[in-house]
This record gives C-alpha cells, sequence and structure tokens, in this order.
C-alpha cells in the first residue's frame, strides 16, 4: 500500500476527532484525521508526522494525517501508521501471499452474512472462510494491544465470528499492527475488559486469532511478519 505525495510536518494540537492543526514548513495549517480514535499517546504537541496530499480540489483540508513519529520510554522511536482505512487495503494485498490459503481461493470484502457484515470472505475449495481485521496503534513498552478505547463494535464482531464457527465456517481474527518493533500482541483489559474477555472466550472456541506486524514508511505500508499473541490478563 503507497501513497503518493507525502510530506513532513510537526503535530501542533487536535481540536476534535476529525482534524489537527499541524506546521508545514512553518505556515499552522489544518489536516484530515484519518483515525477518529484517541491517539493520545500518538499525537504529542511537537511529534513529527507525515501527512498524505489528496488529488480532490473539492476537499476543505488538502491533507491527511497518516503516520506520526513515536518515542519510546527506551529513548527511541517507531514510525507507527495510524490509518484506520488502510488495514483492510494491506490485509487484502498480504492474504493471497499469506500461505493460509491455496492459490485458487477467491476472496471478497464486505461480505454479509445473515445479518453480519465481515471485512472478508475467504471460499477455498470446501473451505469457507470469514475473516474480520482489527488495526492496532497502541504500543507500550514492546507490547502492541488492542482497543485503546472501548469498541461495542469489536466486541459483536467476536460474537459474530463465533456464530458463523459454529454453523461450519471457519472463522479468523487479523490484528494488522501498524508497526515494526513489537514484540508481542495483547488485548487491552485496561481498555475494555469485555473485548479482552471476548476474545479469550472466542479463540477458546475455534475462532483463529493472527498478529502480524508492518514495515512502515513515510509513503508506504505492508504487513511483514508474525507477532506471538498472548491473550492472558495483562496484569
Amino acid at each position: 500500500m503507497n501513497y503518493p505525495h507525502t510530506i513532513g510536518a510537526i503535530f501542533l494540537r487536535r481540536p476534535n476527532r476529525f482534524i489537527a492543526h499541524v506546521d508545514i514548513d512553518g505556515v499552522e495549517q489544518v489536516v484530515h484525521v484519518k483515525n477518529t480514535g484517541r491517539c493520545n499517546e500518538l499525537l504529542l504537541p511537537g511529534a513529527h508526522i507525515y501527512l498524505a496530499q489528496s488529488d480532490n480540489p473539492a476537499r476543505k483540508t488538502r491533507h491527511d494525517l497518516i503516520s506520526v513519529v513515536k518515542r519510546r520510554s527506551c529513548g527511541d522511536t517507531l514510525l507507527v501508521n495510524m490509518d484506520s482505512q488502510v488495514p483492510n487495503d494491506v490485509a487484502a494485498e498480504w492474504l493471497p501471499r499469506s500461505g493460509l490459503f491455496s492459490p485458487q481461493a477467491t476472496f471478497r470484502r464486505e461480505v454479509t452474512w445473515h445479518s453480519s457484515r465481515f471485512d472478508f470472505h475467504v471460499q477455498d475449495g470446501s473451505r469457507s472462510v470469514f475473516l474480520e481485521v482489527k488495526g492496532v496503534t497502541l504500543e507500550n513498552d514492546g507490547v502492541a494491544s488492542f482497543p485503546d478505547a472501548p469498541t461495542e463494535r469489536g466486541v459483536k464482531h467476536l460474537h459474530e465470528l463465533m456464530a458463523c464457527q459454529k454453523d461450519g465456517h471457519e472463522a479468523m481474527l487479523l490484528f494488522v499492527i501498524q508497526m515494526k518493533g513489537v514484540r508481542e500482541m495483547r488485548p487491552s483489559d485496561i481498555h475494555h475488559l469485555e473485548f479482552a474477555e471476548t476474545l479469550r472466550i472466542a479463540a477458546q472456541n475455534g475462532v483463529k486469532v493472527l498478529a502480524m506486524d508492518c514495515v512502515v514508511t513515510p509513503d508506504s505500508i505492508a504487513i511483514d511478519a508474525p507477532v506471538p499473541l498472548n491473550l492472558s490478563a495483562m496484569p
């Protein structure tokens, strides 16, 4: 997944979920934030960020905020992609070459099953697989976690995955960790205990849970390598 026309900037402030004020070459401008989550640990005043330029002349804002350089307590930095729309796109690029399916598998996006809607459906011979994707931007001391805020929608998705699994389909949940440099992936009990507990139940009942990190550059993101999953309760 590539972003055309990216530039660096400095984050100043975020008055609401949808926009941010940034410094571009000494000029304060308003940009669109492609993530409506809190991202409090990422969007700190003075943080170096990257923006993607839009080609739509009718837009009120010319740029999208897509990634941020996070300074960690250990002294190093991480480039974190925080575009909430990109995980499904990078998953679509990765799934056919993931080794999870045969070369003959077919992939469809945004597929409805009964009253549920899943990010992907994969038909691979007799295998029928429903898959949900969750983007991960929260990291602390090398541990990636999800969610970063309560997500009733996420809990609903887990119940739906268990339901289709009971109905004879395979069910998968893919965490796309939008950075490199993490050693494990965990559910965040602190941010939403119900999601964390439901995820553990889903895994115990046959839902396959995967976590993959990403190579992130100022103008690209691609799924790279598996990250160990730790479903135990966080201390």
